[in-house]
């Protein structure tokens, strides 16, 4: 029995796929990017809600929203103000309210991860599959032109290229948004230490 694999069909699956990845990549970074930039114009109204001694005040519109960062800072705003609110259940609420903002702002973070990771590895997959199925049409027909070889090597090392294209870009994509993470969530601790009376 003669077991035959159509690799050109599956190295053009594997192109296809890396074209999907840089569209999901596209899809994540435009979409973090607005968020991020919707979550920094709530940083500039939070501040606004300062008071004079720079302590978050619970009342105005600057923490009305219903984004996570103005609703967790008017929560524990408003925690602080209930009576007999002790310390440790003040301090647990902080630590709580960190993880659930850590938790949105990093969403879909590790989707980028996970593509640059996989892309060059789908890239590699694709060549070699190339590369077989030139072979096979070396081998069936007796093809003896190298300018035909070096036609099917070029376009089996496409996957390789579209591979690592794609990685280099998740890759920057990817440090780009982490970075601007960090910084929102620093902003948010610095929030939360100016809160607590």
């Amino acid at each position: 029995m003669n077991f035959h694999i159509d690799t050109a069909y599956f190295h053009e699956i594997c192109i296809t796929v890396l074209y999907g990845f840089v569209a999901l990549l596209t899809f994540v970074l435009l979409e973090r990017i607005v968020y991020y930039g919707i979550l920094k114009w709530r940083v500039r109204g939070i501040r606004k809600g300062l008071d004079t001694s720079g302590r978050l005040t619970p009342t105005g519109e600057s923490l009305a929203g219903r984004d996570v960062l103005a609703r967790s800072v008017a929560d524990y705003v408003r925690v602080q103000d209930e009576p007999d609110v002790t310390r440790s259940r003040v301090e647990d609420l902080s630590s709580a309210l960190y993880l659930t903002m850590d938790a949105r702002v990093s969403a879909r973070l590790w989707i980028l991860d996970t593509i640059v990771t996989a892309a060059p590895l789908l890239g590699l997959l694709g060549t070699i599959l190339g590369i077989m199925d030139t072979f096979d049409a070396l081998s069936a027909g007796g093809i003896s032109d190298p300018a035909a070889v070096s036609r099917g090597i070029a376009a089996a090392l496409l996957a390789t290229a579209i591979g690592i294209g794609t990685a280099l870009y998740g890759l920057m994509a990817h440090n780009l948004l982490h970075r601007v993470a960090d910084v929102i969530l620093e902003e948010f601790k610095s929030f939360l230490l100016t809160a607590t009376r």
